[in-house]
């Protein structure tokens, strides 16, 4: 079949399912039967490059034995399909038996299934949906190319399915950060909130054009690491990497937030950390124990942040998009979190970001932070920051905002790329707006660690969905309230006036 009608064909099948309900549960459905036609793939490599392969999937649950319809009539369809998957298939790949000794290969069956879910209730159409996928040829070179946009375009699809959007980065961003990143053979990546692997693929990508060896092919092979809290994201991703050749993906199902930060060792570092970690999200007590008193956070993205910072490497580099609440954030967790980035950590440039770029999804604006861990040439006594440099990526000629069939493109980025290699300060002083400064880490930290610098000018206000006002609302009243209070703490100094606090 023409590869741009799959994604059609199956939600056109799907939408006569009275099981389906949503985007959501469309594209979960899709996800396991993907998984399972990819790995099947993948175990007709593994069983004409080694001897003795034996499958980790018994006989009868492997997709070649009961997905494939010969068209001679002998293929179960109907209820006896759905019998087998509901009361068979699921049940057999939930409860296989896996141990530290147990390939990572075949290991990611039991894991991608352990919270799947069989939604569809019609076995003739699940029959119609299996045969759809299993035309797909990925043994071919040029359709399994050609397959990696239509996969690209599921996780796209899964923008407006709910909360799952959360997971994907537009690629023209992650192919940009992984591209400045500069990925080199031998080097170690991770992302400790994955979702589909969006950042791992834009690495491999980029690394892949400096592969010259078998030895650096391996390496590259072994370069990647990734864990994913969701279900759903998780099995994606894994799925996402079979498909670039990466066997034994290292990926774990997990929350990379439930270990003491403190604990780490070197072993477990890396060189390089890509990443968008989760935003808007408030943690309990109980994560919030896993990290150091002062840098202990109730947001998400906080204490991503943190993790981050013990997890990379000496000489390691960073690339994260964190939203703009981080920047002009003046609670005790955030002023910590920044301080350490510019005393122990080399926070050489922020990139402001256009508002749009997740919409119609969300309209928090971000922006990505690049930092290395080490001491930068010049810096001053008590920083590894010398100097901070701050851009600001307007919106493309022709574009009021991105947008789901306007998006961004690689090509938008351009700006930054030759801003980059020849970096000077941009300021309209006549119209005070300014589109890029340099700060040294001094100057930050006299201004109380606030990161908000080369603002978007003020066009016309933006109406934001009622949760998102009220917390953006409360994070600039609290950062307005710290100012305030430094103020008149100052004017208390000068004046020598003694406040009682009772």
């Amino acid at each position: 079949m023409a590869l741009n009608n799959f994604v059609k064909s199956i939600r056109n099948i799907m939408r006569n399912d009275a099981g389906i309900n949503g985007d959501a549960q469309r594209i979960e459905q899709i996800a396991w039967m993907l998984f399972l036609k990819v790995y099947d793939e993948k175990e007709n490599d593994w069983e004409f490059n080694e001897d003795n392969y034996k499958s980790f999937i018994p006989e009868n649950c492997r997709w070649r034995n009961w997905a494939k319809d010969n068209g001679e009539g002998e293929t179960i369809t109907a209820d006896a399909l759905l019998d087998f998957v509901n009361n068979t298939l699921f049940p057999t790949l939930k409860g296989l038996e896996v141990n530290p000794s147990t390939p990572m290969r075949s290991a990611i069956v039991r894991t991608t299934f352990e919270d799947a879910n069989q939604y569809m209730k019609d076995g003739v159409l699940l029959r119609q949906v299996i045969n759809v996928i299993d035309q797909l040829d990925l043994g071919n070179y040029e359709e399994s190319h050609a397959f990696g946009e239509i996969y690209e375009s599921i996780l796209k699809e899964m923008q407006s399915a709910g909360s799952a959007g959360e997971f994907y980065t537009p690629r023209a961003l992650t192919d940009f950060m992984a591209e400045i990143i500069d990925p080199k053979v031998g080097e170690k990546m991770a992302d400790f909130a994955c979702g589909t692997g969006g950042f791992i693929t834009s690495w491999l990508k980029a690394l892949d054009k400096k592969v010259r060896t078998a030895e650096d092919k391996e390496e590259y092979e072994n370069s990647v690491y990734g864990i994913e809290k969701k279900q759903f994201p998780y099995m994606l991703c894994v799925t996402n990497m079979l498909l670039h050749d990466i066997d034994s993906p290292r990926v774990m199902h997990d929350n990379s937030l439930t270990k003491d930060v403190l604990n780490y060792t070197d072993e477990d570092k890396f060189d390089v950390i890509l990443m968008n970690p989760p935003y808007g999200g408030s943690e309990k007590n109980d994560i919030k124990q896993h990290f150091p008193s002062d840098l202990s956070s109730s947001e998400t993205a906080d204490l991503f942040m943190v993790l981050i910072m013990y997890r990379l490497a000496e000489k390691g580099r960073a690339a994260v998009i964190l939203p703009d609440g981080f920047l002009f954030g003046a609670d005790n967790a955030k002023l910590a979190i920044k301080e350490k980035l510019l005393r122990e950590f080399n926070l050489h440039t922020i990139i402001r970001l256009p508002g749009s770029i997740f919409a119609p999804y969300t309209s928090i604006a971000t922006n990505i932070l690049f930092f290395n861990n080490e001491k930068a040439e010049g810096a001053e006594e008590g920083f590894s920051t010398k100097e901070t440099w701050f851009y600001r990526l307007d919106m493309p000629e022709g574009y009021k905002h991105f947008s789901k069939t306007k998006p961004m493109r690689a090509e938008h980025c351009r700006p930054i790329i030759d801003w980059w290699t020849n970096r000077q300060e941009i300021v309209d002083a006549e119209n005070n707006d300014e589109k890029s400064r340099c700060f040294t880490a001094q100057q930050l930290l006299d201004m109380d660690c606030n990161f908000d610098q080369c603002k978007f000018p003020k066009d016309e206000e933006e109406i934001l969905p009622p949760a998102e006002l009220l917390a953006d609302y409360f994070k600039k009243r609290k950062a307005l309230d710290h100012e305030i209070d430094k103020t008149l703490a100052e004017i208390q100094r000068i004046l020598g006036i003694e406040i009682s606090k009772d």
